[in-house]
């Protein structure tokens, strides 16, 4: 691997001054903002339903391998 391919894409957050770090984080929210603005409220409700939607999915899929592990457990003991 060349040495290019192993480094990280992100900067250590000792490299980025904290007072560059939070104007990132306040540009980031009101972009954020600003898109939201943009849609229809409806549109941004539907979105962070659908969102909430997928984290159960994964849950879901979650639950169901510790399951799976925890019954391959009491079956080898």
């Amino acid at each position: 691997m060349t040495e290019q391919s192993t480094r990280k894409s992100v900067f250590p957050k000792e490299r980025i001054p904290e007072d560059v770090r939070e104007h990132m984080r306040v540009a980031r929210d009101e972009m954020k903002k600003s898109v939201e603005g943009l849609l229809p409220p409806e549109f941004v409700e539907h979105r962070r339903a659908a969102r909430k939607e997928m984290l159960l999915a994964f849950r879901g899929m979650l639950d169901h391998a510790i399951e799976r592990i925890d019954e391959h457990a009491k079956k080898a003991e």
